[in-house]
């Protein structure tokens, strides 16, 4: 299923796109007072047997409970994770990052050749050996979640605009002490994640002996959407086709099988230690190529930022930043 959670009537509902995305099921007005149904992380929380039924109900639902898509507004199709935990797993992206950093360094020097050769001398666009030995991540802001169409309102902090195109895993079923091998029962879907970064607070919480993590720089917008896709609709997702453009033009395109860690490596690097609960949300990190920081292109207040990853959709967003607005 194609699950989302559109506002009717001013309130969040849980529903389905149905005929290529064209109609929409409410499936609480389709099974009215099915707790199960009552929101996104009710249905993921009520486990495989409300699923199974609003399966049941999507494949033939009540006339008076289909929409058309054209008439309702999307939100994140989970609005309020239970935890949102972003993850490194594409070298190309960090190696993307070391040669920008790099490149700066080297611009900023009095000559630039010689900085850049040294660099590469010292080994510092390689990507650390660590980095293939186990997974880095950082606990991201749940209550920063924004859906597809939706403005992305700049901090007045920062003046540097990025986006990064990446897609999770929402988890559907808790669990600790997982093996890698048993992990992908324990996810319920996929859909789009943008973790949107004001590159300059990251750079400066990171750039200091005191860094705990990205801090501000991350903390102010997680894009998500425009659905959850259950993981039956998906059964090889190390083969997708990633994409980001900004105002319609194509700037960077990718794969979800250049991921070094996979979800199901990821989930048994997570549960060590505690367990993973329903409704968390694992990000896997940009796609390499996947940022302005590694494109070159810097991105400006009123760009429209358009997130592809095939199977999922198109996760949509306007940036707007009124303190920068020329």
């Amino acid at each position: 299923m194609r699950l989302i959670t559109f506002v009717r009537d001013g309130q969040e509902r849980l529903g389905a796109w149905i005929d290529r995305d064209q109609y929409i099921v409410d499936i609480l007005a389709a099974v009215p007072g099915n707790r199960a149904f009552a929101s996104m992380l009710a249905l993921i929380e009520a486990g495989p047997e409300a699923l199974d039924l609003a399966r049941s109900v999507v494949a033939a639902p009540p006339t008076a409970a289909v929409l058309g898509a054209d008439g309702v507004t999307l939100a994140a199709p989970l609005p309020r994770p239970t935890q949102i935990r972003d993850c490194l797993c594409f070298p190309d992206h960090l190696k993307g990052a070391l040669r920008a950093r790099g490149e700066r360094l080297a611009a900023a020097a009095p000559d630039p050749d010689v900085k850049l050769a040294e660099l590469e001398a010292a080994g510092f666009f390689e990507v650390p050996a660590s980095f293939y030995e186990h997974p880095v991540y950082y606990i991201s802001n749940r209550m920063a979640v924004f859906g597809p169409d939706v403005d992305i309102v700049w901090p007045t902090y920062s003046t540097y605009i990025d986006y990064e195109l990446e897609w999770a895993a929402v988890i559907g079923k808790a669990g600790a002490q997982i093996p890698a091998e048993q992990a992908r029962q324990h996810i319920f879907g996929y859909t789009i994640f943008n973790d949107w970064s004001a590159r300059d607070e990251q750079m400066r919480a990171m750039g200091g002996a005191l860094s705990v993590g990205p801090g501000g720089g991350k903390d102010f917008a997680n894009g998500m959407g425009p659905c959850i896709v259950t993981a039956d609709e998906i059964p090889d997702p190390y083969a997708l086709a990633m994409k980001a453009r900004v105002n319609g033009i194509e700037v960077s395109s990718g794969s979800t099988s250049g991921m070094h860690f996979r979800f199901e490596d990821l989930i048994a690097f997570l549960t060590r230690g505690h367990a993973i609960h329903p409704g968390e949300v694992i990000g896997s990190g940009t796609v390499g190529g996947g940022c302005s920081l590694e494109t070159g292109r810097p991105v400006c207040s009123g760009d429209i930022i358009e997130l592809d990853v095939e199977k999922i959709g198109t996760l949509r967003n306007r940036v707007v930043a009124p303190h920068l607005a020329q």
